[in-house]
């Protein structure tokens, strides 16, 4: 093609878009692009800009580059290494005690998280405190660290013990002036104990306290900071150290090995969205097909009068490819500023969950929409329509050459392999993003096999004469068109399967969320209970009112022998197995199976000596399996059991919870506390002051507050999960429109001809709907009926909850779809009974 037949080729398709666009023939299939583009950048921007945030805070929620963390005070080794590599360190120390209101101010109690710090605090970030209470020291400037004597706290400290700022607060055998309140405090980070108030205190006065005993459950954590490259070389040496066996109870946390502190709740909900906008995706790209199919089929005439004209093959590929690349861009544009905007709708719905000042998104998730957009479009949409260029001229008299061909359908196979693995690129969990392509792949065939199978029987059990004609009409339009009715049904069963999947999923999904923390779940825990204490404490909940607490007796030991030989962090690979071996973990025993455990594997056995049933999660961490012998070391004794049970534990249940249970009722030999985790009683305050006075050894956790934020979490999840559900509802209805307005210029000739016959509206009519209601039914019942398949697999694999499949889906699926599938007819279809009949024929001849 010589230069002036590009140009022409160009301008030609220039014309033809703008042609196009302001008919109205591209509407449906840019919708449909813009969709899928607008729910993958939605998630994308709001992925993009939260791990950039991360990235920028990451330094802050460490409170340095790095960060050595050991049950006992920091090695020297690690302390002159540092220094040696010119980097900063400080230390503090924290765990958990118990702070007191004076008696003249009440007397009141309360578990608090203390923290002595030095100065140079924190070497990371920013200790910010409330503007109205700072207290200026004797030179007139804010301190950066509590001054000797005094302690800063949390807000909630103050409420709950009834103090103010100026008042003295006990801890151990001193007492503290309350100086001021913190607002942030820049490495708090996650965890059981952090839930309590924080008291933060001079280093300088620890020792005075007399806290600090030989056995107490202390964390030193000394931050290191300065050059990065010098930070990277002290990671990279102390790695290694920690592994030496004379090392014990030292860990390293740095930027790439931190711990995550996303809950269970936050990863499903995230896997959710991830699931809702590959949906919608997948739903766009079959109404892309179809819109694409319908605008080629009514363009074939247009396209034979301009090959009669004299237009080369190559000048109409050229054109109708620039069109569509037109088309694409535009659609993707706004499908990208769309998707921007509503990901602004997600930073609002998780306000307090995703910080609002968050750093601007970078262009990642712009282009991939783009490109998401353009892949959409040609893998689905440019087949069909590149095949106009090889309409024949004699299509002009002769009107049945140059139909869309099979071959056509190859391309699109091709192509859709193409976007599999896009959508497997942009999923970001490849489990999730394999049974979701997978299954809708794999669906796809079989809706097509069973639609075909359908048909086949539906030509043999045409009704009889008897029958009603319209009944008698429309079996034979349905049989009459077997291919297209095969691809009619397989597309709404696609589009219906999707929407089932995400009914059933979010409704399931939903309710175990609220389940792991129901409005009665437990709000206190107390702990350090000990034996003999034991009936007079239960007495007291009895008598407060408390019903149905959490009691279980609580172990600490540690796992030295796996089937005989003995184990050491050195033997793991994960840090968190390591962390198991590396330290005590909690036991317990019961001849009862905890109702909130189910059993994975193996039998709970009542009174089995010897025996021990093991949290899933730690097995998989260790590599145990049912029959392993496991050899523990408690307070020096040792305990052999072997392994006769896995149990699922959900750790954000807010109910008592064991790595591993003895299924026996009495170990009388061992050494224990009791632990009970309860819901407050309703009446007057003080309970909680009553009981730790009648019991002063022991600790008491208030969780009322956490537990109140744990639920406003999942309420601001799930808005977040139905916010975007939108986009799907919306692509689900661009493929019922597409599906069944392909029909429409055949729907329109064959009803005219009817007509023409003496076929009145009303007889029409009644195929109409007797046809959508058939073919609706058919796809409901087919894609609720493969719902149930994948979203076990999901389920199972993806989102890790246990999901009963409702049984009575398939039926309502059936009825759900035949009502779609025809009010998007009457949609879709409105006028073609309307148009006079003459005209129609006209238009079929000309």
């Amino acid at each position: 093609m010589n230069k002036q037949g590009w140009m022409h080729g160009l301008r030609l398709g220039g014309r033809n878009l703008w042609r196009d666009l302001r008919a109205g023939e591209l509407r449906l299939l840019m919708v449909s692009v813009a969709l899928a583009v607008a729910a993958l950048t939605a998630v994308g921007f709001l992925a993009d800009r939260m791990q950039s945030g991360l990235w920028r805070d990451a330094r802050q929620l460490l409170g340095g580059d790095a960060v050595v963390v050991s049950d006992q005070s920091t090695p020297m080794a690690f302390v002159q290494q540092a220094q040696n590599m010119g980097l900063q360190t400080n230390t503090n120390v924290s765990f958990p005690t118990m702070a007191r209101a004076l008696v003249e101010q009440g007397g009141t109690s309360r578990l608090v998280a203390l923290k002595a710090v030095e100065p140079g605090y924190p070497l990371r970030g920013k200790l910010l405190l409330l503007p109205d209470v700072g207290q200026p020291s004797a030179s007139g400037l804010k301190p950066t660290i509590p001054p000797v004597g005094e302690v800063w706290v949390d807000p909630a400290l103050l409420d709950n013990l009834g103090l103010k700022t100026g008042q003295m607060l006990g801890l151990g055998e001193r007492s503290f002036r309350i100086s001021a309140v913190i607002e942030r405090e820049p490495d708090r980070g996650a965890g059981f104990m952090t839930f309590a108030p924080r008291v933060m205190m001079n280093a300088a006065d620890l020792a005075s306290t007399g806290l600090v005993q030989p056995a107490s459950r202390i964390t030193w954590r000394m931050a290191v900071a300065g050059d990065a490259a010098a930070a990277e070389r002290f990671v990279q040496w102390a790695r290694p150290e920690v592994e030496l066996a004379h090392v014990r109870g030292v860990q390293i946390e740095s930027l790439d090995s931190g711990r995550p502190e996303m809950r269970q709740t936050l990863d499903r909900a995230s896997q959710f969205l991830n699931l809702v906008a590959l949906l919608a995706a997948l739903l766009c790209a079959v109404a892309v097909a179809l819109a694409a199919r319908s605008f080629a089929e009514r363009q074939l005439d247009a396209c034979a009068l301009l090959r009669v004209l004299g237009q080369s093959q190559r000048t109409l590929t050229l054109s109708y490819g620039l069109e569509f690349l037109g088309a694409g861009l535009l659609a993707s544009a706004v499908g990208v500023l769309a998707g921007y905007a509503v990901h602004l709708g997600f930073v609002v719905l998780l306000a307090g969950l995703v910080d609002a000042q968050l750093p601007a998104a970078t262009l990642q998730p712009a282009l991939m929409g783009m490109a998401m957009g353009l892949t959409l479009l040609v893998a689905f949409g440019l087949p069909p329509v590149l095949q106009l260029a090889q309409v024949p001229p004699l299509r002009v008299i002769r009107r049945d050459l140059g139909s869309v061909q099979v071959r056509s359908w190859l391309v699109l196979a091709m192509g859709l392999v193409g976007f599999a693995l896009t959508l497997l690129m942009v999923s970001r969990n490849l489990t999730l993003g394999l049974i979701t392509v997978g299954g809708f792949a794999v669906a796809l065939l079989v809706f097509a096999g069973l639609a075909a199978a359908a048909l086949w029987l539906l030509r043999r059990a045409v009704p009889s004469e008897q029958a009603p004609r319209w009944l008698r009409l429309a079996t034979r339009q349905v049989a009459a068109r077997p291919v297209f009715a095969v691809v009619q049904v397989s597309a709404l069963s696609v589009g219906l399967l999707a929407l089932a999947l995400l009914v059933l999923l979010r409704t399931d999904l939903i309710a175990s969320w609220r389940q792991a923390t129901p409005a009665n779940a437990p709000d206190r825990f107390v702990i350090n209970v000990q034996p003999e204490q034991a009936t007079e404490f239960l007495a007291s909940l009895n008598k407060a009112g408390v019903q149905s607490p959490d009691w279980f007796p609580m172990i600490r030991g540690r796992l030295v022998a796996i089937n005989g030989r003995e184990v050491s962090p050195t033997d793991f690979e994960a840090d968190r197995a390591k962390r198991l071996i590396d330290r005590e973990i909690n036991l317990s025993h019961s001849a009862t199976l905890p109702a909130h455990n189910p059993l994975t594997a193996g039998r709970w056995v009542p009174e089995e000596a010897n025996g021990v049933s093991v949290e899933q999660g730690i097995a998989d961490t260790l590599g145990l399996k049912l029959g392993d012998q496991l050899r523990f070391d408690i307070a020096g004794q040792t305990r052999e059991a072997r392994i006769t049970s896995l149990r699922k534990v959900d750790w954000t249940s807010m109910r008592a919870n064991f790595f591993m249970m003895f299924p026996v009722s009495q170990m009388p030999d061992l050494p224990m506390t009791y632990m009970a985790a309860f819901r407050s009683p309703p009446g007057p305050e003080g309970f909680d002051n009553a009981l730790v006075n009648q019991f002063p050894n022991i600790t008491s956790v208030d969780m009322r507050s956490t537990l109140a934020q744990v639920q406003r979490v999942m309420d601001q999840v799930i808005r977040a999960v139905e916010y975007l559900f939108a986009f799907t509802l919306a692509a689900g209805l661009m493929v019922l429109l597409a599906a069944v307005g392909a029909s429409r210029q055949a729907r329109e000739r064959e009803y005219a001809i009817m007509r023409a016959l003496g076929a009145g509206r009303g007889l029409l009519a009644q195929v109409q709907r007797t046809e959508l209601l058939g073919l609706g039914w058919l796809a409901g019942f087919m894609a609720s009926s493969m719902a149930l398949v994948v979203g076990w697999a999901l389920a199972r694999f993806a989102f890790e909850f246990a999901w009963q499949p409702p049984l009575w889906a398939p039926l309502a699926g059936g009825a759900l779809g035949a009502l779609l599938a025809w009010a998007a007819g009457s949609l879709s279809l409105s006028g073609v009974l309307r148009q006079p009949v003459m005209q129609t024929l006209r238009q079929s001849t000309e």
